[in-house]
């Protein structure tokens, strides 16, 4: 595999697209033991429903889908920011499905990954990120080593693919001021029009 590769940001019908190379990097990270809400054996129908169902949301503006891809164009890593949350909370976003495929790990792709969700964040207006991480995981340090703060652990969260439950932590990252400021400003119960007491 070459050591080039390119992050970006996937459109509906490229998300349609790659849900047969998005299904073989899930179904890597779930052979590979990743708690990442599946169990073994996990099949290429499941995962391609999976991807199918992201391409999907990704269409009605629910999520952001970025990908990592080698030089040769290949899928080897992934990640979402979940956009559509309560209207109380339209500073943030939720970061989900953070996977690098086995053979392309240790390359500095998750931290790259990490990296491109702040600037979409900051991009959809967003001030505010939040996740979950298996206990002690590598995923965990990652997070720590990119500015994220741990909030807590909860014991016995989930469960690993074989069946073991495990602890997640939580943590949660502020992405700027910048983008607060452009989110009160496109926010229509900060308008003068909207007050109407």
């Amino acid at each position: 595999m070459s050591e080039s590769v390119t992050v970006r940001r996937l459109s509906a019908a490229e998300a349609t697209d790659a849900v047969i190379a998005l299904a073989e990097v899930l179904i890597d990270c779930v052979d590979g033991g990743a708690s990442v809400s599946f169990m073994q054996p996990m099949t290429a129908h499941k995962a391609t429903r999976f991807w199918q169902s992201v391409a999907d949301g990704v269409a009605r503006g629910e999520r952001a889908l970025l990908v990592a891809e080698n030089g040769d164009g290949r899928i080897v890593g992934t990640v979402q920011l979940m956009l559509a949350l309560p209207e109380n909370q339209p500073h943030r976003a939720d970061v989900a499905k953070m996977l690098v495929h086995r053979r392309a790990r240790r390359r500095g792709i998750a931290h790259r990954l990490m990296q491109a969700v702040d600037a979409t964040a900051r991009d959809e207006g967003k001030t505010l990120l939040v996740l979950d991480s298996v206990t002690g995981g590598d995923a965990e340090r990652l997070y720590a080593r990119t500015g994220w703060q741990r909030v807590g652990e909860i014991p016995n969260y989930a469960l690993t693919p074989d069946g073991a439950p495990c602890a997640t932590t939580f943590f949660f990252k502020s992405v700027g001021e910048g983008a607060q400021q452009a989110l009160a400003a496109r926010t229509p119960w900060n308008s003068a029009s909207s007050n109407t007491e």
